[in-house]
């Protein structure tokens, strides 16, 4: 005899999800790499440099104006060259009085540096909403190992949006 009382579920949402998320996870895949521009400042503190390289990478070539790439870096870099050399003189002052302080000396910098970070981070979030997220690509502040070290140095992502999510209504 039948079993009235039971529910059954409906199969068909959960297989429309599953097409999505696959549709979402391929074009993930074959978006291209992330273009990479690396810190070429003669000063760092706390692996951040104190300017970003503005040679136009060829791999933008089509997506995005070279002169509107390096206006873009051009303000990171400008707001780099008002924090950093206040960021440097207090680390210079938090070393030499870091054994009368047994370290507390270095939190000023360490407050600085976490400062000019979240503003470059800022400065990104407003230019991807002015222009590069219209254009499919997403800057970000990211946290990469040096190639040559063990070190760890901020590096400017810049990642390429797949379309489907970038006309997707939220």
């Amino acid at each position: 005899m039948a079993d009235f009382d039971t529910i059954y579920e409906d199969d068909e949402e959960e297989e429309e999800d599953d097409e999505e998320r696959l549709a979402e996870e391929n074009l993930i895949r074959y978006a291209p790499d992330p273009v990479v521009v690396r810190g070429s400042g003669h000063i760092t503190v706390f692996g951040l440099s104190n300017k970003f390289d503005t040679e136009f990478p060829s791999v933008l070539t089509g997506k995005v104006a070279p002169e509107e790439f390096k206006s873009s870096v051009g303000r990171v870099n400008g707001c780099l060259k008002k924090t950093m050399p206040v960021n440097f003189r207090w680390l210079l002052c938090g070393c030499l009085c870091c054994c009368c302080t047994l370290g507390c000396s270095l939190w000023p910098v360490v407050c600085l540096s976490k400062r000019t970070r979240k503003s470059i981070e800022k400065l990104l979030e407003w230019e991807d909403s002015r222009l590069y997220h219209k254009l499919g690509l997403h800057w970000r502040l990211s946290k990469r190992k040096c190639e040559s070290s063990n070190m760890v140095e901020y590096v400017i992502l810049i990642e390429f949006i797949p379309k489907c999510s970038i006309f997707r209504p939220d």
